[in-house]
C-alpha cells in the first residue's frame, strides 16, 4: 500500500451513503441497547450484525473448556470492562482476565514468556514494532480465518493474517482554549515552526515522535524530518516532558503550557464533556495509526479467536467506540458519527503509519532524535561499550567504567530499550560481566538502550 496516497476521502471517511440489506440482530443484549441509546447512534449502524455474529461451532465448543481468557490492552480498565458488555452477554462461558499495562509488560514480558515456554497473554492489542519478533517466533494465530477478516479495509490489517485492527488514532496536538484561539493555531506542521507565540516552552511535548513525526516519514522523506526536528528543538524550544501523553493532556488543561504534542482525538473528546478547558486541533498532513491486536498461539485459542472474530463485528467496533470514543476500522463504519473531531480530520491528507515499516523507520528516526532532545535538556547522549560490574536492584540500575572512571545509568522497565544476543530482554536478565553497547546521557541518568552480550 502508498502510505504517501492515503487521504480521508480514501479511506471513505465521510457520511456514508448507506442501503440496510438487513436489519439488525432482532435480540440485542441489554449492553449493546445501553450503548445504542447512550450514544444516540442511528439503528444501521448495526445493519447485518446477524451475519457477523456467525461463529463457527467448533470454536464455541472449544471455548467452553478453555477457562480464563486473559487480555493485555491498551484500555483502562472501566472501559474494558464496558466495552465486552456485549460480548459477556452473548457468550457468558467465556471468563475474562484483563490487564492494562505499560508498552513492555503488555507487548515484551508476553514475547520473553513464550520464547520460555510459557504463555501469559492469549490476545494483545497495540503490539507496535514488536510485531516482527512475534512473527519470527511462530505465537501468532492466523486471523485471516476469521469470519470478520473482511470488515476491516487492506492496509489496516496484515496482508498475511498476522494481525487486525483495533482502532484508528489521530495523534496531533491538544490545547488550552483559555490560552489559544483555534485561528493562532497551525494549519500545517510546517507552521508550527513558525508560529512565535508558541514558541520557547509554549508547547509541551512528550518523548513520542513514533506516534505523530513518524507519520510523515514517507511524506516528507528522512532529511527533511531531521530538518524538521532539529528547528522543533532549536527554534520551538518546547518543554520536554516526561509525563505520559494523557498526563500532558491535563497539565495543557491546568495551563502548565498552551499545547501539549502529541495527544490522541478519543482522549481529548473524553475530556470535552466535563467543561474542560481543552480542544484537540490537527494541522495537515493528519497523522493516522493503526492500533495493532494479535492471538497467541497454544492459549486458549478458540476463546480468543472469538473474542477478535466478534470485536471486528459492527458490535465490538460499536462497543469500542462508546467505551472510549475510539474511531472503528470497520469498513462500514467510517463515518462522520465516529469520529470526535470530524472537521480536523475530514477532507485532510492522511499520513498514515504503516505497522510494518514502523520497525525499521522508527530506529532511523530515534537515532537522531535521541541525541536532539537530549541536548535539549543541556545533556548529551553518550555511546559506549562497556563490561557490566553490577547490576542493581533487579536491572534497575547498572554500573560500568568508561575510561577508568566509573559510570552509572538507570534503567526503566519500559523506556529503555533491552536486547540481549540481539533479542529483547527486560531488565532483570542483566548480569554483571556482560558486554553492553550503552545509550546513555551522563552519569546517573536513564539508558536510552542497552544491547548485550552474555
Amino acid at each position: 500500500m502508498n502510505r504517501t496516497s492515503l487521504t480521508a476521502g480514501a479511506l471513505s471517511f465521510a457520511l456514508a451513503v448507506f442501503v440496510a440489506g438487513q436489519a439488525p440482530a432482532a435480540d440485542l443484549p441489554k449492553a449493546t441497547q445501553a450503548i445504542m441509546k447512550e450514544t444516540k447512534l442511528p439503528a444501521e449502524v448495526l445493519a447485518g450484525l446477524d451475519n457477523e455474529l456467525k461463529m463457527p461451532a467448533k470454536w464455541i465448543e472449544g471455548a467452553k473448556k478453555e477457562g480464563t481468557l486473559t487480555v493485555s490492552g491498551t484500555w483502562d480498565a472501566d472501559q474494558f470492562e464496558a466495552l465486552v458488555g456485549p460480548f459477556r452477554e452473548r457468550y457468558p462461558f467465556v471468563t475474562f482476565k484483563y490487564s492494562r499495562a505499560t508498552r513492555h509488560d503488555r507487548v515484551i514480558k508476553p514475547l520473553l514468556a513464550y520464547k520460555a515456554g510459557r504463555i501469559v497473554a492469549d490476545v494483545i492489542s497495540g503490539v507496535g514494532a514488536k510485531f516482527t519478533a512475534f512473527k519470527e517466533i511462530n505465537a501468532i494465530l492466523d486471523l485471516s480465518q476469521l469470519p470478520n477478516w473482511k470488515n476491516v479495509p487492506d492496509g489496516m490489517k496484515d496482508k498475511n493474517g498476522g494481525w487486525i485492527g483495533q482502532r484508528l488514532r489521530y495523534w496531533c496536538m491538544s490545547y488550552n482554549t483559555s490560552k489559544l484561539k483555534k485561528s493562532e493555531l497551525p494549519k500545517t506542521w510546517d507552521d508550527l515552526l513558525t508560529i512565535e507565540k508558541l514558541r520557547d516552552g509554549k508547547v509541551g511535548m512528550g518523548n513520542r515522535p513514533n506516534l505523530w513525526l513518524l507519520s510523515m516519514w514517507d511524506v516528507k522523506g528522512e532529511n527533511a524530518i531531521r530538518e524538521y526536528a532539529r528547528q522543533l528543538f532549536t527554534v520551538v524550544k518546547p518543554q520536554l516532558r516526561k509525563e505520559g501523553m494523557n498526563a500532558l493532556i491535563s497539565l495543557a488543561t491546568a495551563g502548565e503550557f498552551d499545547v501539549a504534542l502529541p495527544s490522541a482525538a478519543y482522549r481529548v473528546s473524553q475530556m470535552v464533556p466535563k467543561g474542560a478547558p481543552i480542544g484537540w486541533h490537527c494541522p495537515e498532513p493528519v497523522p493516522m495509526a493503526i492500533s495493532e491486536m494479535v492471538a497467541i498461539k497454544g492459549g486458549h485459542e478458540n476463546a480468543a479467536l472469538m473474542f477478535v472474530n466478534w470485536f471486528a463485528s459492527r458490535e465490538g467496533q460499536v462497543a469500542q467506540f462508546a467505551a472510549n470514543n475510539a474511531p472503528p476500522v470497520h469498513k462500514d463504519l467510517h463515518r462522520r458519527e465516529f469520529l470526535a473531531f470530524p472537521d480536523e480530520i475530514l477532507g485532510k491528507k492522511i499520513a498514515f503509519r504503516d505497522p510494518e515499516a514502523m520497525e525499521n523507520d522508527l530506529k532511523k528516526l530515534m537515532r537522531f532524535w535521541d541525541p536532539m532532545w537530549f541536548s535539549a535538556k543541556g545533556l548529551k547522549l553518550h555511546i559506549v561499550t562497556a563490561k557490566l560490574d553490577k547490576v542493581g536492584r533487579k536491572g534497575r540500575d547498572v554500573t560500568f567504567k568508561v575510561d577508568g572512571k566509573a559510570q552509572k545509568a538507570k534503567v526503566s522497565g519500559s523506556r529503555t530499550g533491552i536486547e540481549i544476543d540481539g533479542a529483547d530482554a527486560a531488565r532483570a536478565e542483566l548480569k554483571a560481566g556482560m558486554t553492553c553497547e550503552i545509550a546513555y546521557p551522563g552519569d546517573g541518568e536513564e539508558a536510552t538502550k542497552l544491547d548485550c552480550k552474555k
